[in-house]
């Protein structure tokens, strides 16, 4: 009946929201999760001002990681009355006029720079955390500043804002904490010697733990099974809801419509089914060889967070569930390599060149060609061909180029070598010996001679 939710519906809706939105729940790098928690406690409840930069690949967590150390901060008194959230972003302040405008409306302070004519960018700043103590001038609001993609800050004009900032942090104007996040690990390189001398150099940074696959089917077991009655009732007494009144950022949208399964409820069979049918799932040696060789080209989660998203798309009520073929299926158009796809649109002399180049460097480790070596190493196996005998040489060199427009090869540079006429030009092979036998193996109607003259060099 259209209209009515059924357990499937619910269940997609709730895998998607788990995959996309929970980004309280972090898991891994516990010390330096813990780390940033204690310097923005301190920073919130002891008036301690801090910077410090969290590094790491893109798609390994570091904003999930602010953000749920955020959420549980946040549901402590303590914490959301003494201090405020300032979130930039380097793709959005691109200058730093814009970052102070936008950091004045998340401080809700607009009021009173209303009218206020400001000779420097700093006497702006000071004006602003001026505007935070109380009464007694002793004590102040504390200010957490997180920059988003902190590197694209260092190209601002004079790194004006990172310097007034830092400076503020380091001689202690304010209590303030500077928090920046990039996937620059050479970031303090960008910093001018003015602005990295007032930077603490306390750098946390995320790696990737590239021979952990049994934590990645732990993963897949747990992002897509559904949680039972006991785990919510487990759930509902950790995590406390974080107040309206902390989140008043606008501007800080992460923290809000956090994932939580409460909202979510299923029948205790349909649970029951479906988790039996996750658990067969993850014991599939299909399954395990799949993802070890996702887990082999990319060891971050969140992409593997989105391949997950895509499975879960599929399961519709003709596909009720997510079977070993769909998670193959979905890691063929994961694995797909373009060049493999464009080699299999070449033409049978071309991709006849392209072998007769793959067993020249096979023989020679590597070595540069030039279009001389490749054609007497085809015409070689062509006269003991029965399909490709008699092609004349204009046609050859033809082909040859084309392969240089599609820039399977490219030609040496350097010295004297670009004078030389085309056909002794030295050509380097831009392609693996995988990608060639890969295509050759895929391609339609190609001659059984080919294929064997691709697995062997002997003619």
């Amino acid at each position: 009946m259209p209209g009515v939710e059924t357990e499937l519906d619910i269940t997609r809706q709730f895998l998607k929201s788990r995959l996309t939105t929970d980004r309280a729940s972090f898991h891994g790098y516990e010390a330096e999760r813990q780390n940033i928690h204690d310097l923005l406690e301190r920073t919130a409840e002891h008036g301690e001002s801090n910077s410090a930069l969290l590094l790491g690949p893109r798609g390994i967590g570091k904003t999930s990681l602010v953000v749920s150390v955020l959420a549980e901060l946040l549901t402590k008194a303590t914490f959301y009355r003494n201090c405020l959230i300032v979130y930039l972003n380097g793709l959005v302040h691109i200058d730093d006029r814009l970052a102070l405008k936008s950091a004045t409306a998340q401080m809700n302070l607009e009021n009173a720079v209303d009218g206020k004519v400001f000779g420097s960018f700093a006497e702006n700043l000071a004006f602003l955390l001026e505007c935070l103590k109380a009464g007694d001038r002793k004590k102040s609001k504390s200010v957490i500043f997180l920059l988003e993609e902190f590197d694209l800050f260092c190209s601002h004009h004079n790194q004006t804002l990172l310097y007034n900032l830092f400076d503020v942090a380091q001689s202690a104007q304010a209590p303030i904490c500077v928090l920046g996040i990039t996937a620059r690990l050479d970031v303090i390189e960008l910093l001018e010697k003015r602005v990295k001398s007032r930077f603490s150099h306390r750098q946390i940074f995320l790696l990737p733990n590239e021979d952990d696959f049994a934590g990645r089917m732990e993963l897949f077991e747990s992002l897509l099974k559904l949680p039972t009655e006991q785990e919510l009732r487990a759930f509902e007494a950790q995590h406390t809801p974080i107040p309206s009144e902390a989140l008043n950022n606008e501007e800080f949208t992460l923290l809000n419509r956090l994932f939580n399964p409460l909202n979510f409820s299923f029948s205790p069979k349909w649970v029951t089914q479906w988790n039996r049918h996750i658990d067969k799932l993850v014991k599939s040696a299909e399954v395990q060889t799949a993802l070890q060789r996702m887990y082999d080209f990319d060891v971050l989660e969140g992409p593997f967070r989105m391949f997950l998203f895509e499975l879960v798309s599929e399961v519709d009520e003709q596909h009720p569930c997510i079977t070993v073929e769909l998670v193959q299926k979905h890691l063929e158009s994961y694995e797909s390599d373009h060049k493999v796809k464009l080699l299999m649109g070449l033409s049978v002399l071309e991709i006849c060149l392209i072998i007769a180049m793959k067993h020249h460097s096979e023989i020679y480790d590597r070595e540069p060609f030039n279009y001389e070596m490749i054609l007497t190493r085809f015409s070689k196996w062509a006269n003991s061909s029965s399909t490709m005998k008699g092609i004349e040489r204009p046609v050859v060199l033809k082909a040859f180029e084309h392969l240089k427009q599609l820039e399977f090869i490219a030609p040496v540079t350097g010295g004297g070598l670009t004078k030389v006429q085309k056909e002794y030009q030295i050509h380097r092979l831009l392609l693996t010996y995988g990608q060639i036998h890969q295509a050759v193996q895929r391609m339609a109607l190609l001659p059984t001679e080919i294929t064997q003259w691709e697995q062997s060099s002997l003619v």
